[in-house]
């Protein structure tokens, strides 16, 4: 992907396919999350008080055994196991999984399914988005 954000991810790429690796994900949705938490700014701090590339609060990060948040390879490991946790939680189901990465499970429990919330929908719809993005840059660098 050309442009700041694709320069930004370049950066951590080593990272991103060691978080891919070791939890069993595509790099290309990796890609995509921290791509729509923080556009690739590992200084990235929200109102809600998430941090990070991935855009991690601090019970989450304490409870994925992320000591530093500030430090890039620990955020994507984090944010990456949760990612993944979710993902079982939900039955591989990646909108869910997107949902309650955004939302948190308890919303998507309640809810039955995507939460109405606009946030949460939006970035869902930009998290597909981007992978779509990357998933078509693996294929042309596969080439």
């Amino acid at each position: 992907m050309k442009g700041k954000i694709g320069d930004r991810l370049e950066h951590y790429e080593s990272i991103i396919i060691e978080a891919a690796e070791r939890h069993g994900l595509d790099s290309s949705l990796i890609k995509a999350v921290i791509a729509s938490e923080s556009a690739g700014n590992a200084n990235a701090h929200s109102n809600k008080n998430a941090k990070g590339l991935m855009q991690l609060i601090d019970s989450t990060a304490t409870a994925m055994g992320v000591s530093d948040v500030w430090n890039p390879r620990d955020n994507i490991l984090g944010g990456t196991k949760y990612l993944k946790q979710m993902l079982q939680k939900f039955d591989g189901d990646l909108k869910l999984a997107l949902a309650s990465y955004n939302a948190g499970p308890g919303a998507v429990e309640k809810h039955g399914g995507v939460p109405p919330y606009k946030e949460t929908q939006k970035y869902i719809e930009r998290v597909m988005n981007y992978l779509r993005v990357f998933e078509q840059q693996e294929h042309l660098n596969d080439d």
